[in-house]
Order: C-alpha cells, then structure tokens, then sequence
C-alpha cells in the first residue's frame, strides 16, 4: 500500500502554526525544566574522552566561528559543529530524558531522548542568529513535538532491528528547531524534512561504545545542516515520510506507521506534557532505573551490606533485556547497558550516578565480584504484559539463608508519575554542571532558563554556560 503524503504535510502545517504564544503552558512549564536538565548533561558529557576526541577533530577542521561549543575549554565554531558537538556531550553519558509510550506495542524507553537534537541545534542556531530566549524556547519545543510524533508513529521495528530512534528520528528535532528559528516557508519546510530523511542515522550496534552518543550528536547537526540547505534553495522529495520511498516504509522494514498516531495528534496533545517525559536519576539505559530503584529499596530497607549478599536475579521482560545486553561491563560505556553492573553499583554503595560510572569503579575487585553474582533471568509472566511499561522484579539471597524481593515500582522516579521536585532537578544540575561551572554560574543558568522568555539575546545564557567555566 502506498499511503499519501498526510505524515509530511501534517508536520509541515504544525511547523508553520506553532508558536509559543499557543502553547499550553504545561508545556512551556515542562519544557525549561527538559532544557535545564539538558544543559547539566550536555556540561556534564563534555569532560568525557569522547566529546575530547571529537572535539579535537572539529579544532583540526577549522571552522567559522559562529557558535559554542560547552566544555571546559569551550569553542567557537559553526553553528552546525556546534550542534554536533553539544549534542555529543548531551548524550556521551546516558543521562538525558526519554520520551514515553502511549500504548503497549510502542514500547517504553526505545523511542527517543527528545530533548538533546532540539536542544543543541536551537542553541546553536540561535546563537547565531540572536535570537531571543522565547524564540529558542519556541524553536524547541516545536522540534521536540516533531521528533517525539514521529517516533511514536513508526513503526516499532525501527527500533528491534536495529534503528537507534534518537540518532535516525532526533534529525528531524533538530532540523525543526532550526528551521524554526530560519524562518522556511512551508515549502523550504516540506525540503528540509526529505534532507533529513535522508540524512538520519544511527544503529544499535553502537550501544555502549562512543558512537552511540555520536548518532545524537550527528542528528543535531544533520538536522541544522538540513534546514541550512533548504533555506539555501536546496530540494528534496515531495513525501519525506510518505510513501514507498518515504522514511516511514524504508525505515521500519515496509511496516511503515500508524498516520493516526501523527496525523491530527501534533499538538493534541503535546507529547512532552502526555504522555510526558522522563528526566533519569541515573546516567546509564533508563530500561534499568525502576530496577536500580527497587535494589537500592532492599539493600536500604533491610541494611543490607555487600558481603551479605550470595546472589542477585533480575526477572524482566525483552524491552528490559535486549537492550542492556551486557553481561559484565569492562568500561563506563558498557556498564550503562549492563544490568548486573546497574544492581552491583547499588548493592556496593546504595548509590549509582556520575561517580560511579567510571572505568575505575567498573573494573574493580568488589564490583568485578558482585556482577558475577548477578543473574539475569527472562521471565514470562513479566514478558506477557507488554512493554508500554518498564516491569522486572528484583530478587536478593543472603548468606544466612534469607531471600527479598522488590518489584519495580511503575512510578519510577523522574517520570510523569513521580517527577523530580525543582530541589531535584537543581541538584542533579549542580550535580553535573559542577564539573565546568563554578557555583555562582550554576545559579545563573538555572536562573536564566526558568525566566527564558525574557532574554533579549539567547547569547546570555551561552555567555554564562561558557565563559564561567574559565573562571574554574
């Protein structure tokens, strides 16, 4: 069946009607709370080997300066580097937000992070343009409606075999947010979406390794480097997502999509006020959190201390399993996928965030020891009640014969149903931040997004993420 362009154009006509102006103001709400936890992983992931290797190689291309790149050296460089790069360090440690399902078969936690693409490239853009904070904040949340609707529309093979959703479908977030702030007319609109199609990437094979946050980061700079080209009179197919040829069909296998769930649906409601969107307590799969959760329930309720424990079973379904699929971690990057490692970190210290995730703590004695005690186990019942919801059971035995059990709680921390507090996101902010900003700068770039729609220049809140670091 060859369906029609009602995907493409339904996109195109969201684009040109968004303003912030219409939008609910939960969503407004929501939204400077997704940028400012955005901003802390993005300083956060820029102190990583990745974001230095790749940052290195965007220094010896040489590149006009018209953006800044976050870090503790920050660089001026194109606006699409610049997307590339901040994109990178908001995804190189696992530790930005993830969209959620809406019915079973769409499945929870392998649709996208939303909140990066969009993010960096309005950043950048916007840098460049100077463009007001209410214009970036528009921008944004345009880009993140697009790429959350089109994820939730695809198909979910996209996903199972082997699509990385946030590399492939963060381009088109990004490269609404940017048009957004170029100000294409529908028609260079409808151009930008076909580059995009074709510009998107990311495959699973990369998880745990560098390349994975690469794929976010090439989809922010995909995605500005798309809506530059159409701006520019650069052309593309007349049914990006549509058709045979379209994204949908190729991207997902020849299932294609379900038009309900995008045609008539952007912005009714807005995917970031529901379902909602899920801000992580922890920097690693946000498959394993509820679980991580439950571990640290038992090991705290029961003063559970670590030679106490002889084994640990982790009982969950295959949307838990498949994705965090290593055995045992030898580095941070696979231990974000590494379910033993996620409840060994716990059991040793009740705790598992930026500290913990380092190749030192992974590759030592207690933790080598206690991940080898760790088993993971598919368990059917769990299995059978679909994968809209991130469902495992947590088992511990004790030397002195005693075992515990916790199921994960479906209001797991950071989601819609348990959300992080303000005090909660400000402290995994500083948390992160703290690693480039001096404490005064925190406060200021906490300040300056909650009262974004005031800036005059979007270059006043670069400003304070940047050059504050050198003040370290």
């Amino acid at each position: 069946m060859n369906e029609q362009p009602r995907a493409t154009s339904a996109v195109v006509e969201f684009m040109r009607d968004a303003r912030l102006d219409r939008m609910p103001a939960d969503a407004v709400a929501l939204g400077k709370r997704c940028i400012v936890d955005g901003l802390g992983v993005m300083l956060a992931g820029s102190t990583t080997p990745a974001r230095r290797i790749l940052g290195d190689h965007a220094r010896s291309r040489g590149t006009t300066a018209e953006a800044t790149a976050f870090g503790p050296e920050p660089m001026r460089v194109s606006a699409a580097t610049a997307a590339l790069l901040n994109g990178l360090s908001g995804h190189a440690l696992d530790f930005d937000d993830t969209q959620l399902a809406t019915s079973a078969d769409r499945i929870f936690g392998l649709l996208t992070h939303p909140t990066i693409p969009p993010l960096a490239a309005a950043l950048a853009v916007g840098e460049r343009q100077h463009a007001t904070g209410a214009q970036v904040l528009d921008a944004f949340l345009t880009g993140f409606e697009v790429e959350c609707k089109i994820s939730e529309a695809i198909h979910p093979h996209h996903y199972k075999k082997g699509f990385h959703s946030s590399g492939t479908v963060g381009t088109f977030g990004a490269m609404a947010a940017a048009a957004k702030l170029l100000g294409l007319d529908p028609a260079a609109t409808a151009h930008a979406l076909a580059i995009a199609a074709s510009m998107a990437s990311g495959i699973r094979v990369n998880f745990g390794t560098m390349t994975k946050p690469l794929h976010v980061g090439r989809a922010a700079e995909n995605g500005v480097t798309a809506a530059e080209l159409a701006a520019a009179g650069f052309t593309g197919g007349a049914d990006a997502l549509d058709g045979s040829w379209g994204f949908f069909r190729v991207f997902s296998f020849d299932d294609g999509f379900d038009p309900d769930r995008i045609v008539g649906k952007l912005a009714n409601p807005y995917t970031i006020v529901s379902p909602g969107v899920s801000i992580k307590p922890y920097p690693c799969g946000v498959l394993g959190h509820p679980s991580m959760d439950a571990m640290r329930t038992l090991v705290v309720t029961h003063d559970v201390k670590p030679e106490q424990i002889r084994a640990i079973r982790l009982r969950a379904g295959s949307n838990i399993l498949n994705p965090l699929r290593y055995k045992m971690a030898t580095s941070e990057l696979e231990a974000k996928f590494c379910p033993p490692f996620m409840l060994a970190a716990v059991a040793l210290r009740r705790k598992a965030g930026i500290h913990e995730f380092t190749d030192e703590f992974v590759r030592s004695a207690p933790v080598q020891a206690m991940m080898a005690r760790v088993e993971v186990i598919l368990d059917p019942a769990i299995e059978a009640k679909g994968f809209e919801k991130i469902r495992s059971t947590v088992e511990v035995d004790l030397t002195d014969g005693r075992r515990l059990s916790q199921a994960a709680d479906e209001r797991y921390r950071g989601g819609p149903d348990n959300p992080f507090t303000r005090e909660d996101l400000v402290e995994k902010f500083t948390d992160c931040a703290s690693l480039v900003l001096s404490p005064p700068a925190i406060s200021s770039v906490v300040d300056a997004v909650e009262h974004l729609e005031s800036l005059a220049d979007i270059g006043e809140l670069v400003r304070l993420m940047a050059s504050a670091s050198a003040a370290r």
